[in-house]
């Protein structure tokens, strides 16, 4: 069995040589393992305008995908152009969250569902838009973050 994941583990210490031909491969090859440490890791970069990459990577075809993140400040329960072409096959959404307060408390979203439930607000995706949906007696949105990341093949 091949394990896809490891640790990026950077060692501590190295031992370089004296001669600059072996100093140079030496050195060549600590800049490759810097990179690929610091390129298998989780990207904390939130971006509301463009899309930015999550360092998270997918295998669920041979190739390698990756994901991007985008988020999107609610003010109110009106529809938000999401800008994602869900059309496009090599699209996936692989995760959609958020909170919200209504000036008072702070609440949490809940996705995935398309039937408004008493006292919540949920909110979905159609081709071009975040959705919302509220339940009677729902409370209102004041501001909002939500967070949405999907597969790319960027």
């Amino acid at each position: 069995m091949t394990i896809v994941n490891q640790d990026p583990y950077l060692r501590t210490d190295r031992s370089f040589p004296q001669d600059v031909e072996n100093l140079s491969d030496e050195v060549d090859k600590a800049y490759i393992d810097l990179a690929n440490a610091v390129n298998s890791r989780t990207i904390g970069v939130y971006s509301k305008n463009r899309p930015s990459v999550t360092g998270d990577q997918w295998f669920l075809t041979p190739e390698k995908k990756q994901t991007l993140r985008q988020i999107y400040t609610p003010t109110s329960t009106s529809s938000i152009p999401h800008g994602i072409n869900l059309r496009r096959i090599n699209y996936r959404i692989s995760s959609m969250s958020g909170t919200f307060t209504d000036g008072t408390n702070v609440y949490s979203f809940l996705a995935g569902t398309n039937v408004a439930v008493a006292g919540l607000i949920s909110f979905y995706l159609d081709p071009t838009d975040i959705v919302f949906l509220t339940g009677a007696g729902a409370p209102s949105i004041t501001d909002g973050l939500i967070v949405i990341e999907w597969l790319s093949e960027i």
